[in-house]
């Protein structure tokens, strides 16, 4: 049985396990942002496999977004300061990443999917840079 798109942020949230959503990590803004992410990624990989262009690209694109989340939950795991944030920066390396490979696919998927993932990985960006500036400044006053 196929599982069901998710339709919006909200709606997707409610599929989370309570292990997930309790785990302090998830109060991160930019991480659960960053998992619903690559589930939207996921459900995209299923269209761009049905074109042997887009085929070529599935694993580079799935990669790149299961790597954000990734990153920030083994930096949290490290702690707080440089090595967060260096973990961060990678996550941040992955964001943009993502969102170029979305740029590059965007012949195969519609507008508004293509410019909702954009938006979306542009919010991360933006919460990962904040992020890894206070990390920054955390370990300058140390």
């Amino acid at each position: 049985m196929a599982e069901p798109r998710p339709t919006s942020f909200e709606q997707w949230q409610a599929t989370v396990p309570d292990q997930v959503r309790t785990d302090p990590l998830w109060n991160y803004v930019a991480y659960p942002k960053a998992l619903f992410l690559f589930d939207l990624a996921w459900f995209d990989c299923e269209r761009l496999r049905k074109d042997a262009r887009g085929r070529a690209l599935v694993e580079q694109l799935i990669t790149a977004a299961g790597s954000i989340s990734a990153n920030i939950e083994e930096g949290y795991s490290k702690g707080f300061g440089a090595d967060y944030a260096r973990f961060l920066k990678i996550a941040l390396g992955s964001s943009r990443e993502t969102r170029g490979w979305y740029w590059r696919i965007s012949r195969l998927l519609s507008a508004e999917v293509v410019k909702h993932r954009i938006e979306l990985l542009s919010e991360i960006i933006a919460l990962l840079k904040t992020t890894i500036s206070q990390q920054g400044r955390l370990n300058r006053k140390k």
